[in-house]
């Protein structure tokens, strides 16, 4: 195949595909394996060129060439400074189609990948915390060196296994004067592009999480002030972008919009979901339903070996099909706060689809598929320990839930014993919340304030008014004069 039918072939070329390129590159280049495609822009996989494997970076379009450039002077820059990034082997450009072919680290993970096995862990763990000192203190060389990764994050730092740490993607590499430290405004702000791809509960740990980056960085004087709201700034524009993005077709969604149905998905989801979405109500009824008629029928589904929770909103009858075909519909709703929930570190099963039926753009019934998740309810959990302290554990999983809750002004909107599920972990467990149809973000301290007494008095009835557990709740969760900051 010519490298410019790429432009062609979608989100999936087919693999192995041998690609003619231009020049020495193109002897014997056989992509084995896709990494990330942006289609119509940038295709990465691991490749075998002659006897050799190798990480093949290939541009299309009309920018092919530009794109190059800049990745392989970020390259260039990095290594002039001495920090440690894979080897370009080759490159080149030709017919609107730009390469690079760089060593492949084949035992290499980045600390994205180790994050992720550590996320349900509070914060900040001794596993976090060492994966978190060893990605700043290669942020500290990279600073001390006068560079900066305007795209910094944990995706783009490989750990080789052996005590090296590389950093990848030149394209985001920039220079403020190379061999000179960072000042110390830009080194506060790519530092907060670095915190904010964490849960805003990382926050009070930032101060010493510094002292590995400050022995890395003598020479960058950071002000924290400065960096916290860099954080919280790049961090409301994540979640933003993120919320946005599940609107949208994209490398992380899958998303279809007609007259007659719209379709999300959460893209790694697809080979599971896909089936499920063709005949969301056969796979209903096929299941083990929790609850069925009325405004929602809920069922667990199991599909290829794993297990769903599908949830179908109702049309009752014509009244309120009027009231609901002109707004965004249930499920639409909880796939959005789903991510949102997710985003602020906030528990919640991975919304994975929904779909809308609509007829001329009008809404009827509508679909959501999330994670299962085995546990018990709370009010299960808490059913031996009404008239006794409950483990501390538990306590303090909800002491972290109602602190995250009040962290980012979310109110849930019903608070029954139903509605969060234990789940027990290796390093405690924390609670999950479900059923996020009335969940909403508050952009006021007020408004939020009486939000968050409805939730607490609503939580609270779960149990007797006059139980130990009740009295022992009413004094750990924050009361009704509380007040948010602003």
């Amino acid at each position: 195949m010519k490298a410019q039918a790429l432009r062609d072939a979608g989100r999936h070329p087919p693999v192995p595909l041998k690609l003619e390129l231009a020049g020495e590159a193109g002897v014997g280049l056989v992509i084995e394996r896709w990494l990330r495609i942006l289609p119509g822009r940038r295709y990465v996989g691991v490749a075998r060129w002659g006897d050799r494997e190798v990480l093949a970076k290939l541009f299309v379009g009309a920018r092919a060439a530009r794109r190059m450039v800049r990745e392989q002077a970020g390259v260039n820059a990095l290594t002039a400074q001495a920090l440690d990034t894979p080897r370009v082997l080759a490159a080149g450009h030709a017919d609107g189609v730009a390469w690079l072919l760089f060593d492949y680290l084949a035992c290499a993970r980045s600390l994205s990948e180790r994050w992720k096995g550590l996320e349900t862990e509070p914060m900040l763990s001794p596993a976090q915390r060492a994966t978190l000192e060893q990605a700043l203190s290669v942020v500290g060389r990279l600073h001390q060196a006068g560079l900066w990764q305007s795209d910094l994050h944990l995706a783009n730092l490989l750990d080789d296994g052996q005590g090296r740490v590389y950093l990848i993607d030149g394209d985001g590499i920039q220079a403020e004067q190379a061999g000179r430290p960072l000042s110390a405004v830009r080194a506060a702000d790519n530092l907060g592009v670095f915190f904010a791809q964490f849960p805003a509960q990382i926050e009070p740990y930032i101060p010493d999480l510094l002292k590995g980056y400050r022995v890395a960085a003598p020479g960058c004087a950071v002000v924290l002030d400065e960096l916290i709201a860099a954080q919280r700034r790049v961090r409301a524009w994540r979640q933003r972008d993120l919320l946005r993005k599940a609107g949208r077709d994209c490398t992380l969604f899958s998303v279809e919009r007609g007259l007659f149905g719209l379709r999300a998905v959460w893209r790694e989801a697809l080979p599971g979901v896909g089936a499920l979405l063709e005949d969301p109500d056969q796979a209903i009824a096929r299941g083990h339903r929790y609850k069925d008629g009325g405004a929602a029928t809920v069922a667990k589904v199991e599909h290829e070996g794993r297990t769903f929770i599908l949830k179908r909103y109702n049309i009752k009858h014509a009244l309120h099909a009027l009231k609901r075909f002109w707004r965004p519909s249930r499920a639409w709703h909880s796939w959005i706060e789903g991510h949102r929930l997710r985003f602020c570190g906030i528990a919640t099963p991975q919304p994975l689809a929904v779909l809308e039926r609509r007829w001329c753009g009008l809404r009827g019934r509508a679909y959501l598929i999330t994670d299962y998740v085995d546990g018990q309810d709370i009010l299960s959990a808490f059913a031996p320990y009404v008239d006794s302290p409950p483990p501390v554990a538990m306590l303090e999983a909800l002491d972290r839930l109602f602190a995250a809750l009040i962290r980012e002004r979310i109110s849930h909107g019903d608070l029954k014993g139903t509605n969060l599920f234990w789940q027990a972990q290796a390093q405690g467990g924390q609670w999950v919340l479900i059923d996020l149809d009335a969940v909403r973000q508050h952009h006021c301290s007020q408004s939020f304030a009486r939000a968050f007494r409805r939730d607490r008095a609503r939580f609270l009835r779960n149990w007797p008014a006059d139980s130990m557990l009740y009295q022992l709740l009413n004094q750990r969760i924050p009361n009704s004069s509380f007040t948010p900051n602003a």
